[in-house]
């Protein structure tokens, strides 16, 4: 559990970029998410959807996998998670589902992202009973480099 002290969306960014590194170094995309509540890290996690062989272990929902075992609930209301790429559909049904106040990311994802790129869940679907914030853009040259980096090397 780490303190805010230092918590700038750059600081808590490069963060979730050390666990996209993690990720890559598992031959998955390279996708890194933190979860915090008051300042503190609650969750986090990297893709592992391969390793896992499981389709939804994405960063994300590794994250809120990880916090809902701290803290002993699936609701994580208060919440702000920070993810080097922006989610996809089912990465923002679970964080709605999970009650997080907001979503911060890095890369857009114009093939799959659910935060406006291709689809408009993330905030601004008045349909659910929840609504979540969201920004991105955060470090996104940087997160947008370490994804091309991994598929350049695969090819």
């Amino acid at each position: 559990m780490e303190p805010i002290g230092c918590g700038s969306d750059e600081h808590w960014m490069r963060l979730a970029l050390d666990l996209a590194e993690r990720a890559a170094e598992e031959n998955e995309v390279p996708v890194g998410a933190l979860l915090l509540r008051d300042g503190v890290i609650i969750g986090q996690g990297w893709n592992r959807p391969i390793g896992a062989h499981d389709a939804s272990a994405h960063a994300e929902i590794q994250a809120l996998r990880d916090a809902g075992r701290r803290v002993g609930n699936y609701r994580l209301p208060g919440t702000i998670l920070y993810v080097t790429l922006e989610p996809c559909v089912m990465c923002a049904g679970a964080i709605i589902h999970a009650r997080v106040a907001e979503v911060v990311y890095g890369a857009c994802d114009p093939k799959a992202g659910a935060c406006g790129s291709l689809f408009d869940l993330l905030p601004s679907d008045g349909r659910f009973n929840h609504r979540t914030g969201c920004r991105g853009g955060v470090l996104s040259a940087q997160c947008a480099e370490r994804l091309r980096a991994f598929f350049r090397a695969r090819r």
